[in-house]
């Protein structure tokens, strides 16, 4: 047999997937890290703690398997988006890594968006404080000193490959979601480089997704695998999760439900949204992912376990030495949802508790309950907060079916869409079929079709629709259906007239 890995570089971990050429998962490793904020809206990394991982993991999966190291074929990554780290002149870090998760640029945005007007329409990043080219242009203004020692801008994949191959390059797919690429001319974009502060000289040599590079001796020491073991650069997490489900054909669309969320569709080439609410990127030159990303997915739930609905130990079990919250679990919310009728008797939650990205790009928007009655308990709490996370995100699918074209059938993955109760929702809501594969680890699998194609094992992408087995299908229930609809227009109402309030209510805080 032969076997490709999957690196998977995410916020929260590292993961790596050993597949087989036929793309069954045969072994999997994880290695977590911290997230760092020492300051209000900050969200930090040290990215030598993320190289460690990417070693460490590879070498696990390759010792636990026992599979004889020349039986590997090679090694892909997928790697999270719009992380910026800067580099002094010795090529070393001279600031932590910055994650898509830290905001403290977002003064900056309205002076961004009003200094280059049609950043959008050539780069498909919308003007956020998740943005590498908001960051530098915040970094520029607050740490002057830093930023001008700065050789090299990368992102944490850059960064990664450099320490294991020794080359500077950045895939086609990272590349597009950094907000400085034209999608037409696939150069770095003069209007995005004049506002961060920055020349194309401290970027990285774009490369394709399928573009492969040597490993260090020193590398192919610790992960136990021959120095010629072919390592394929790979794409961002977001179109391989789309790939790694198997939902790269016209009329489909994955939707990623976890701590955060997404919805993506493949598009033929790049496209941008009429109200700068999607995103583009791409997974190769023939397919783009185009989509938004939400903020607050899981995360939500999480609140609500711990500040709305938190699990007490019962007084006779506090003395035992093993008592815990054994049962303060996303089991147990569901389960209290699942006491309630679809629309939760006419509560509605808006779930921005962390900012939003898509469809309102807005870092100031909050969450609230609309509707609240004496009626209401926890459990309608707990629903509302499910369905709200949903309302949310419908309303990025319906932006996003009316820029790329119609979706029969959605593929979903996360962590999340492995709940039945999320999943029937999902069918109601967004009014599909949901189709749920069982594969887990998508955007791991998505790096190892890539590298399958790189390799010549694989003659085309659509090989990897083959490989995802379908655990089940969730069709709409009608009343549910028409119940919903009618809830989501209230949702959306709602929304457009809180919109306005955001920076207010900031404002009224801070005087």
């Amino acid at each position: 047999m032969r076997y490709v890995i999957g690196v998977d570089i995410g916020t929260s971990s590292t993961k790596s997937v050993l597949f087989d050429v036929e793309g069954k998962q045969i072994e999997r490793s994880g290695q977590g890290y911290v997230l760092k904020s020492p300051q209000p809206g900050a969200a930090e990394q040290d990215p030598n703690d993320i190289v460690k991982a990417t070693i460490q993991t590879v070498a696990e999966v390759v010792q636990t398997s026992g599979i004889d190291p020349d039986s590997l074929i090679g090694i892909a990554f997928s790697a999270a988006m719009h992380t910026l780290l800067l580099l002094g002149e010795d090529e070393q870090p001279i600031t932590p890594m910055y994650t898509w998760a830290d905001n403290r640029s977002n003064r900056l945005t309205k002076k961004v968006r009003a200094k280059t007007p049609n950043l959008y329409r050539k780069t498909s990043l919308p003007i956020h404080p998740m943005s590498p080219v908001v960051k530098l242009a915040w970094l520029k203004e607050e740490e002057p000193d830093i930023f001008e020692k700065a050789k090299r801008v990368v992102s944490i994949k850059e960064y990664v490959l450099n320490r294991w191959c020794d080359e500077w390059v950045i895939d086609l797919s990272i590349a597009s979601t950094t907000g400085f690429l034209n999608l037409a001319s696939r150069q770095w974009e003069n209007d995005a480089l004049n506002v961060a502060g920055i020349s194309a000289t401290q970027l990285s040599r774009i490369v394709p997704t399928t573009y492969q590079l040597s490993l260090k001796e020193a590398v192919s020491q610790k992960i136990g695998v021959a120095a010629s073991t072919p390592v394929v650069i790979g794409a961002s997490d977001g179109p391989l999760s789309n790939l790694g489900v198997g939902a790269i054909a016209p009329g489909s669309a994955a939707i990623t439900l976890g701590t955060s969320g997404a919805v993506r569709q493949v598009v033929p080439k790049p496209k941008t949204a009429e109200a700068a609410q999607l995103f583009c990127y791409a997974l190769t030159e023939d397919h783009w992912v185009m989509g938004g990303a939400v903020n607050n997915g899981g995360i939500a739930l999480q609140w609500t376990r711990d500040s709305l609905v938190p699990y007490s130990i019962p007084p006779e079990e506090r003395s035992l030495p093993t008592a815990e919250p054994s049962v303060s679990t996303y089991e147990r919310l569901t389960a209290m949802a699942a006491r309630i009728a679809p629309g939760a008797d006419g509560l509605i939650f808006h779930p921005h508790i962390l900012g939003e990205r898509a469809p309102l790009w807005d870092a100031q928007a909050r969450g609230n309950f609309f509707g609240l009655g004496r009626h209401h308990t926890q459990d309608h709490l707990v629903r509302s907060v499910m369905e709200g996370v949903l309302y949310n995100m419908a309303s990025v699918f319906g932006a996003l079916e009316t820029a790329g074209g119609e979706v029969d059938t959605l593929r979903a993955s996360g962590g999340f869409a492995q709940s039945a109760l999320w999943q029937q929702m999902l069918a109601d809501i967004f009014e599909r079929d949901v189709v749920i594969p069982t594969v887990i680890e998508s955007s791991a699998f998505g790096a190892a079709a890539i590298a399958l194609v790189a390799l010549g094992e694989w003659s085309e992408l659509g090989r990897v629709g083959e490989c995802v087995e379908i655990a089940h299908t969730r069709s709409p229930i009608p009343e549910n259906v028409n119940r919903y609809r009618k809830i989501l227009a209230i949702y959306r109402d709602l929304l457009s007239g809180f919109e306005s309030q955001y920076a207010a209510l900031q404002a009224a805080i801070r005087d």
